[in-house]
């Protein structure tokens, strides 16, 4: 969540008071944390963009799982928030081809605001170098493996919860060689790990939300006393639904 820093005890938490910082915490209008839990949000970035500073670190630490690298062709399954930011920051990387693949036709038009390439499924090009999935959807999984070529790496970044992911094996998995690899956002990959921590992956996260084309995965904005009747919707009919933005009046 984003909020003011009213109040707080000892020199780092007078440093905070009155400016604007990003907290990892469940929705409440008042909470008390220690100081370095907080992150002020750095200049350019508006307190309304920085609620996806979360998403971001997810698609960041996806993407050091994943490893792309110049030129890569890169496919990327599911143009929910993360999916779309992980495509995001793969396009950035010089000569990368990346497609954003998604069964909803209208994740073009979010596609197109991010200088990004849309592809629904059946128009996905194969032979990839790097496979991300983000749709959560196990079909969306087996196309990955049908994208990725030889000894190319697939990136599992869903979360499927008790529901499960059936996938064929029997086709070319083993003659492709391919590698099946999960990512969450709870542990920092390996190589990074000695030089990298959690505060300075969100320091990373907040600062690349400068870009304002990224104000593209807002899609609402709702009190926080409508926050039970909105989950109650989204669980039901989640489609066209991007980052949901709840207001603290």
């Amino acid at each position: 969540s984003v909020g003011i820093v009213e109040d707080g005890i000892g020199s780092q938490a007078a440093a905070l008071r009155g400016q604007t910082v990003f907290c990892l915490h469940p929705h409440q209008q008042r909470y008390i944390v220690p100081a370095s839990a907080v992150l002020a949000l750095p200049p350019g970035v508006p307190p309304a963009r920085a609620v996806l500073a979360a998403n971001m670190e997810t698609a960041i630490n996806a993407c050091w799982d994943g490893s792309p690298a110049v030129g890569d062709r890169i496919a990327v399954i599911g143009a929910g928030v993360v999916g779309t930011l992980i495509a995001w920051l793969c396009a950035r990387i010089p000569g990368t081809e990346v497609e954003l693949i998604d069964v909803d036709a209208e994740r073009a038009a979010l596609a197109t605001a991010l200088g990004l390439v849309h592809r629904a499924p059946g128009a996905a090009r194969p032979e990839c170098d790097l496979v991300f999935h983000a749709s959560g959807n196990p079909a969306g999984l087996a196309q990955a493996l049908e994208l990725a070529g030889q000894e190319a790496s697939i990136i599992e970044v869903s979360w499927y919860g008790q529901r499960t992911a059936t996938l064929a094996l029997g086709a070319a998995f083993h003659s492709r060689r391919l590698v099946l690899r999960a990512s969450q956002v709870g542990h920092i990959t390996a190589p990074r790990a000695p030089r990298w921590d959690y505060r300075r992956r969100l320091e990373l996260a907040l600062a690349l939300l400068v870009d304002d084309r990224l104000d593209a995965l807002i899609s609402g904005e709702h009190p926080f006393a409508a926050l039970p009747a909105l989950m109650a919707r989204l669980a039901h009919t989640p489609a066209g639904a991007l980052c949901e933005r709840i207001r603290y009046d």
